[in-house]
């Protein structure tokens, strides 16, 4: 306690029996906010500014399904450059919020060493220890944080997107800065994903199987083709072996197979699959349920990466948490591939961004890919179109049960004795790194708390 480079405050608690192996672990969630109470009241039209500020690493990911649950309850559709544009900026968030996680928060680890001093242990050892390695993370990090700015006029909180489309276009001139600086983020991303792959050769060849590495179900959005999707597309479940569990399902009665379960012991609800119950219900979402889900990505080198990615996995399906930083990387050369065909499409500095509308629907349900993994809004109003019930599912919350087993995993492994090193604590707190969890986004239950 606390658990370190995370967004957010949490803690661990590890239980040993008589002999000193490690019973159980825990995860706790010791922070809490309010946001889906406090919006009640306020007009629709207000939800993409302030569900923003819930987080300052992932402004985007909520503004973006704000505004996709508002796109229904106005029963509008998108001009297709407003369309393409928030795209655009969820794919620039995906680059910005993965090149943070991996560059700023884990690679400290896997440069320096599990049990390097703590207190050098962070970004600032790491630009000492390889300060163009740093450097470059730091500017792809710049890279996706700049587009956001060129399209949402600010980096953090952008209120930008909003129902019906989005305020303002691309400039020509932020369009030709993108051109300019996609080379070099194609190259600092093929650079990670080298490196890492040479530390999964050697030094980080063990900790795939120790990481967080146990059968689950993956959840996500996958496009109409089934290739890898962020915003769009529907919703499918696949299991371990690759099954497909369910397949075609909508956001709209996201309540028939998604449910919520509360422990005393954590302010993070415990989301679960419905049909199988709670625990056993257990999914991941995210970078790693993204690659499992999909059946490719639709761009050269992200589906060359894509395919070397689960030869390394030894299957179908990549079942360790260990591979969410590998992932990422993959996740990064896709949104680059991406961006690029986008700055050449013609729409996509077209000055028809927004259909307007009033209150059509009195109910929506939103959803978008954010960094962590699937997001959804749901907001209910009344004929002004004022807020009357608001439920947010987070990411982070849908991984509470993988991120619990996780450390458990990691506990048993290197734990045995009361005399614990710290670079032991450290790897299991690096099982909780591995999801990169939100915090601040993820403790949204309204009522009577534990």
């Amino acid at each position: 306690d606390p658990i370190t480079r995370i967004e957010g405050h949490a803690k661990i608690s590890i239980y040993l029996d008589d002999a000193g192996e490690v019973e159980d672990a825990r995860f706790h969630v010791v922070e809490f906010r309010g946001f889906e109470k406090f919006c009640e009241g306020r007009p629709m039209f207000e939800m993409a500014g302030i569900t923003a500020r819930i987080c300052g690493i992932c402004p985007v990911s909520h503004l973006l399904a704000a505004a996709k649950t508002g796109d229904k309850i106005l029963a509008v559709q998108v001009p297709p450059a407003g369309e393409k544009l928030r795209r655009m900026m969820n794919l620039a968030q995906l680059t910005q919020s993965h090149a943070l996680s991996f560059f700023h928060l884990s690679s400290p680890d896997f440069l320096l060493g599990w049990d390097s001093d703590p207190a050098k242990r962070n970004v600032f050892g790491l630009i000492a220890a390889d300060p163009d390695l740093a450097r470059a993370g730091i500017r792809l990090r710049q890279f996706g944080q700049t587009v956001i700015e060129l399209l949402g006029a600010r980096k953090i909180h952008a209120a930008w997107a909003v129902p019906g489309g989005v305020r303002s276009p691309l400039s020509q001139e932020g369009l030709e800065w993108i051109k300019d600086r996609l080379p070099e983020a194609r190259q600092t991303t093929e650079l990670a994903l080298n490196l890492l792959k040479r530390l999964l050769d050697s030094d980080l060849a063990s900790e795939v199987d120790i990481f967080g590495k146990f059968p689950s179900l993956f959840m996500g959005l996958v496009a109409p083709n089934g290739n890898w999707e962020h915003y769009g597309g529907h919703l499918r479940f696949i299991d371990s072996d690759g099954n497909i569990v369910a397949d075609g399902l909508s956001e709209d009665n996201y309540q028939d197979y998604l449910g919520e379960a509360v422990e005393n012991w954590s302010y993070l609800k415990f989301p679960y699959y419905k049909p199988l119950g709670y625990p056993d219900g257990i999914y991941r979402v995210g970078p790693l349920a993204r690659l499992n889900v999909c059946d490719q990505i639709g761009t050269p080198d992200a589906d060359r990466e894509l395919r070397e990615f689960r030869d390394r996995a030894g299957s179908r399906v990549a079942t360790s948490s260990f591979f969410y930083h590998y992932a990422r990387l993959v996740e990064i050369m896709a949104c680059i591939e991406a961006i690029e065909a986008l700055v050449e499409d013609p729409d996509i500095t077209s000055s028809r961004v927004r259909a307007d509308a009033g209150i059509n629907n009195l109910e929506g349900v939103g959803v978008s890919e954010a960094p962590r993994g699937t997001l959804f809004h749901h907001y209910k109003v009344n004929e002004n179109g004022l807020i009357q019930k608001v439920n947010l599912i987070i990411a982070t919350g849908q991984n509470n049960l993988a991120m619990n087993k996780t450390v458990t995993q990691i506990a048993k492994h290197y734990i045995h004795g009361n005399e614990i090193p710290e670079g032991l604590l450290n790897r299991v707190e690096a099982g909780i790194r591995c999801f990169d969890p939100c915090l601040s986004c993820s403790t949204h239950a309204a009522g009577q708390m534990p």
